[in-house]
């Protein structure tokens, strides 16, 4: 490898439905030492990994890619032919998903509106993106259904997925120590 490394890059891309946990994902990457990277274009993820293998610095990345445009889906399958068959990467992909139901539920709340129907039906944006994205999702490794998941519980699956043995400590014990100006109380 030109970098002088001896292990591979590890990259995982996260994608999936919108609203099915996407951001809570990445945060939970960052937590497990991965440089991360959300939102970002399909045409750029080549000339990003081209720029990380010059570096020394990460080994680690994930990197959201996701729908924001329907030339998505052309760029992206191009992008993930080239990284599959690069041999200096550990390449996943990370599939989130969630029920129709649980992802028309998660636009209601904060009244958003879905990024393949603006101005229209949540439920149209979903069926069409879930059409859009299934053969992406065939190709996933790993795909999480997060309808059931607080994002607690998808940062604990996602650190069972990725994380390295060192970092799966079981628990993180802190010591305070202060003093008692006449000695312990009793």
């Amino acid at each position: 490898m030109e970098n002088g490394m001896s292990e591979k890059i590890q990259l995982v891309i996260v994608t999936g439905m919108s609203g099915a946990g996407k951001t809570v994902a990445i945060q939970s990457f960052e937590d497990l030492g991965y440089f991360t990277i959300d939102n970002m274009p399909p045409t750029l993820v080549l000339k990003f990994i081209e720029l990380i293998r010059h570096s020394q610095d990460n080994d680690k990345i994930a990197m959201v890619v996701d729908m924001r445009s329907r030339s998505f889906f052309t760029e992206i399958r191009e992008v993930l032919d080239e990284v599959e068959s690069a041999e200096d990467l550990d390449f996943k992909i990370l599939f989130l998903d969630a029920t129709d139901s649980e992802l028309v539920a998660r636009y209601k709340e904060p009244r958003r509106s879905h990024p393949l129907a603006p101005g229209g039906r949540v439920l149209d944006g979903i069926n069409l993106e879930r059409e859009l994205l299934a053969p992406l999702k065939n190709m996933s490794q790993n795909v999480i259904d997060t309808s059931d998941l607080t994002p607690r519980m998808l940062r604990k699956e996602i650190s069972d997925h990725f994380a390295s043995q060192n970092e799966q400590a079981g628990f993180r014990v802190e010591v305070v120590s202060f003093g008692f100006k006449y000695g312990l109380p009793l």
